[in-house]
């Protein structure tokens, strides 16, 4: 026999195929492989009779494999562009997410008690642009205006939703409206109402701001990008002019002038955590700046009680600017320098589960809770009408009626929240 017939023993017999040592090649000849040294045949069990008697080359046996399907062939990755330096891995942030949970609650706890002090300890619309300003930044390293429409169309439904049944109550109590119902449409201004639904559509002066924010902030993070210390630093002279040099107009414009004013230091504030500045900081440096400004907002809203009735913080825009700043500057400083990311929250899923519904219905939250609030008292008059409630409940006391006003809150949650969902582009949900 020669040697060429040897060599496919297979193809000699009639089987119909061509043996392939290597499966993962295709149809490709075992003769036809090349090898740096010289070709080991194998003997796999068949030798044709004809010729059984004729020497072969000394072999090793190989061991026997399973069989297996080919492997997928795997393309060699293709180099790519350098990774943006400011990206950071996808997924929920819980550091920042807590903050605004407590924020959030903060904001009922005020508009129960009304505890002046509550700013001070907490101070949550400082802490929620901050936030707002990070996840802004975040944002808009995709197309601006994309990211606009995009905020806008999570904003605008749930406040439409909300609208509709304040608008209409206000009209069934004598309201009559003017032009100004416009920014019922789109808040770029205070919307009007009347004083009867005060309580509730006074909180849209932070939508408002937000909403001034979003639209201002491609213009600011350029900005902000050019020169970012003294962007920052510079972000409290508004402020300053507006309480010292000129007061602003009269009117919706100068309203919105003095909230974002207030505000545009924290927001400012959230391009630099975004960015990485605060973290390539001094801390010695980061530290006493912000003590600082805490000190001066602290001393300036004591030392002007006279002149505001009160120390509160939301009323005094100044002291609530620098109070703010400082206050703000230091959580998101920690957060950048110590890596703070509350990864243990996952822990205790109860509480997580807390964070995750805050969050994905902090909008629905805000927008709810004063008129939770407001049908708390009519519902714990009915209950003096029950005697054991009368016996047993605290009807009396505002710690019920915060209680009561936080199981209304969850009503909202379920039956409106899920708007949020569809301005998000999400599949509607009772519960996130």
């Amino acid at each position: 026999m020669s040697w060429d017939q040897q060599q496919n023993p297979y193809q000699q017999q009639g089987y119909g195929y061509d043996y392939n040592p290597n499966p993962y090649g295709g149809q490709q000849q075992y003769a036809q492989q090349p090898y740096p040294q010289q070709q080991q045949y194998v003997d796999y069990g068949y030798t044709p009779a004809a010729d059984q008697t004729a020497p072969l080359p000394p072999v090793v046996e190989p061991e026997p494999a399973p069989e297996q399907e080919p492997a997928p062939v795997v393309e060699e990755p293709r180099p790519g562009p350098a990774p943006d330096p400011r990206s950071k891995p996808a997924g929920r942030d819980r550091y920042f997410d807590t903050l605004r949970a407590v924020a959030l609650i903060r904001v009922v706890t005020y508009h129960t008690f009304g505890w002046a002090w509550c700013g001070m300890v907490f101070p949550s619309m400082g802490i929620m642009f901050g936030l707002a300003g990070t996840l802004m930044a975040k944002s808009l390293e995709r197309p601006a205006l994309k990211v606009v429409k995009s905020r806008l169309r999570r904003l605008l439904p749930p406040f439409w939703f909300w609208g509709v049944f304040v608008v209409l109550a206000m009209l069934i109590h004598d309201w009559m409206p003017g032009w100004q119902i416009v920014y019922w449409v789109v808040p770029l201004g205070d919307p009007p109402g009347n004083a009867w639904g005060e309580q509730a559509w006074e909180i849209l002066w932070y939508l408002r701001t937000y909403l001034w924010f979003v639209l201002l902030s491609p213009a600011l993070l350029w900005l902000f990008r050019k020169a970012p210390i003294p962007v920052l630093l510079g972000s409290l002279a508004p402020i300053l002019v507006l309480n010292f040099v000129w007061s602003g107009p009269d009117n919706r414009f100068g309203s919105a002038l003095w909230d974002l004013s207030t505000y545009l230091f924290c927001w400012i504030l959230g391009f630099a955590h975004r960015d990485g500045v605060l973290q390539r900081m001094k801390p010695a440096l980061v530290v006493v700046a912000s003590l600082a400004a805490v000190a001066y907002g602290g001393w300036y809203a004591f030392a002007h009680q006279a002149d505001f009735g009160t120390y509160d913080l939301d009323e005094n825009p100044l002291a609530q600017a620098f109070w703010s700043a400082g206050f703000v500057m230091l959580l998101m400083w920690a957060k950048a320098y110590f890596k703070i990311d509350f990864a243990w929250l996952a822990r205790f899923r109860r509480l997580d589960r807390t964070v995750t519904v805050f969050n994905a219905r902090a909008v629905t939250i805000y927008l709810w809770h004063e008129i939770a609030l407001i049908l708390a008292v009519p519902l714990i008059d009915q209950m003096w009408n029950v005697p054991a409630f009368e016996k047993w409940l605290p009807l009396d006391s505002q710690w019920f009626m915060f209680g009561v006003g936080w199981i209304l809150i969850a009503v909202f949650i379920v039956m409106c929240g899920w708007v949020e969902d569809v301005a998000a582009k999400k599949k509607p949900k009772l519960l996130p």
